[in-house]
């Protein structure tokens, strides 16, 4: 049994709560509200999800671009003929060779692919002629300022990448311990550098592009490698810098050189 009373019909309600009255200032404001919520997931997407799919995007396509190199090569090879002596084994020491010097690219035109075991076994960025954001560093991801050296030749080996967003390929450069390999693949072969030291400066401070980094009229004897990023996080304040020296070259017939393996 319901134990509550029917309304009678036809009874007038006088009950009724009245209509809200909407304003300017609160339709601005959930306006606002909306507006807020859309820039945070932006930001968010940005920052975090957006860079784990470029990243991800990044690395795939170096890989896929090493590979094609690879299977150019055997393409282009005939299969060595087996040995007389089965028992023969290959030196245990590495096989390099002087390192071929390539041409300088064009703007926006690929022509390596950075791996840096410290940065993981999945690291494989390519790398482009020029440092516009337009152009390369967004679309592609590592820069090579034009008019320096290029891979293994005498003089500074110049590049510049973002540290946060766009796949962020030089994200962990402050990671980098003294001896870590930085290795660049061409379709030759692979050129290792060895990690030395970081550097901050101001973003006016060109002398680090210098044939010898910060040594004014000094002419190069050696071959170095130099990594540009922005520092802070999230900001242009300054430019973090890493340096590297050229320490072997290893063509394609050798195959990787250990300097790729897996670091502790």
């Amino acid at each position: 049994m319901d134990d509550a009373l029917p309304s009678p019909r036809g009874a007038a309600r006088t009950d009724r709560v009245p209509r809200r009255r909407t304003s300017v200032v609160g339709v601005i404001g959930e306006i606002l509200i909306t507006a807020g919520i859309v820039v945070l997931l932006y930001v968010v997407w940005q920052l975090w999800v957006g860079d784990l799919i470029y990243g991800a995007e990044r690395n795939a396509e170096g890989t896929e671009l090493s590979q094609e190199w690879q299977a150019q090569y055997e393409e282009q090879t005939p299969a060595a003929a087996p040995t007389e002596d089965p028992g023969v084994t290959p030196d245990a020491e590495p096989v390099t060779t002087a390192p071929p010097v390539i041409a300088e690219p064009a703007d926006a035109q690929t022509f390596g692919v950075m791996r840096i075991p410290r940065f993981g076994a999945d690291y494989a960025v390519q790398m482009a002629g020029g440092v516009t954001r337009a152009r390369t560093l967004d679309p592609i991801g590592i820069g090579h300022y034009p008019g320096t050296k290029m891979p293994g030749e005498a003089g500074n080996f110049a590049l510049a990448a973002h540290r946060t967003t766009w796949g962020k390929p030089f994200n962990r450069i402050a990671e980098l311990h003294v001896g870590d390999a930085i290795v660049v693949e061409t379709q030759e072969g692979w050129y290792t550098y060895r990690f030395r030291t970081l550097e901050y400066v101001t973003p006016n401070e060109v002398e680090v592009l210098l044939p010898v980094p910060q040594q004014m009229d000094v002419p190069a004897g050696t071959a170095y490698i130099t990594l540009t990023s922005c520092s802070p996080m999230y900001a242009m304040t300054e430019r973090i810098v890493a340096y590297g020296v050229f320490e072997s070259f290893t063509p394609r017939s050798a195959g990787e050189p250990a300097s790729l393996q897996a670091v502790a």
